[in-house]
């Protein structure tokens, strides 16, 4: 007989993660951009409250294929950073797709703290079709830097 695990994924606004970031020492950010995300638009920067980012890629670039150790390296890297199933995990991305979906499968794996970041890494696109104007990480004016 198997147990089917209900999954429950929350969106939280990019204000409500870096304050829970701030005041939760076992919480933790992962991003899932690809590489050239990371090194062409930036990361998140965690290091005035003394974290890092998990930088761990939902789908390879350039193919878009889904990352088939996304879920094994996952759990290694919370298992050296000391986190656990119960520990709170924020998911970013660009705008909050493929964040999502990593934190729907990170929760039916047995994570039971599972949050998407709705605004993601740039927000959505502006009237100019540019993201990182409104909504996001950056156009909150939280901390990062350039990869």
């Amino acid at each position: 007989m198997t147990v089917e695990r209900e999954v429950r994924v929350k969106d939280v606004s990019v204000s409500d993660v870096w304050k829970r970031l701030q005041s939760d020492p076992g919480s933790v950010l992962i991003d899932v951009r690809s590489r050239s995300e990371w090194t062409f638009v930036g990361l998140p920067d965690l290091s005035t409250i003394g974290k890092p980012v998990l930088t761990i890629e939902w789908q390879t670039f350039p193919d878009s294929q889904i990352n088939a150790a996304f879920a094994d390296r996952l759990t290694a890297e919370l298992q050296r950073l000391g986190a656990n199933e119960g520990s709170d995990l924020f998911f970013i991305c660009r705008s909050g797709g493929r964040s999502r979906t990593a934190a729907e499968l990170s929760s039916a794996a047995g994570y039971r703290s599972c949050f998407n970041v709705a605004e993601g890494f740039e927000g959505e696109l502006d009237a100019d079709r540019h993201r990182g104007n409104v909504g996001g990480w950056k156009a909150a004016g939280l901390p990062w830097q350039q990869g």
